[in-house]
């Protein structure tokens, strides 16, 4: 049996934002996925093992990095992503 998952939401929590999850992909196969580098230490390191283990499901991946972890993603950076891949993923380490 798969343990139930705890999914948290890293924005402010003193207003939670209640939104319904995107749906998830049928397949990796033949989808573009993005991987955004936030620009924190080590974040890298994290993407460049998850671009190995999507590649090897069929994937096609595009790399994007954010200049400063400081502030958000700049809307032409998410604008881009948004319209070039099919699915995206943070890394977010340290």
């Amino acid at each position: 049996m798969t343990e139930p998952r705890i999914l948290l939401d890293p924005t402010d929590e003193r207003s939670p934002a209640i939104r319904e999850r995107a749906p998830r992909l049928d397949s990796l196969d033949g989808r573009t996925i993005g991987l955004l580098d936030i620009s924190k230490a080590r974040g890298d390191v994290f993407l460049d093992r998850l671009e190995e283990g999507l590649q090897k499901k069929g994937a096609g991946v595009i790399r994007y990095k954010k200049p400063t972890f400081t502030k958000p993603a700049p809307v032409d950076l998410r604008h881009e992503i948004a319209v070039h891949c099919d699915a995206a993923v943070e890394a977010l380490a340290d």
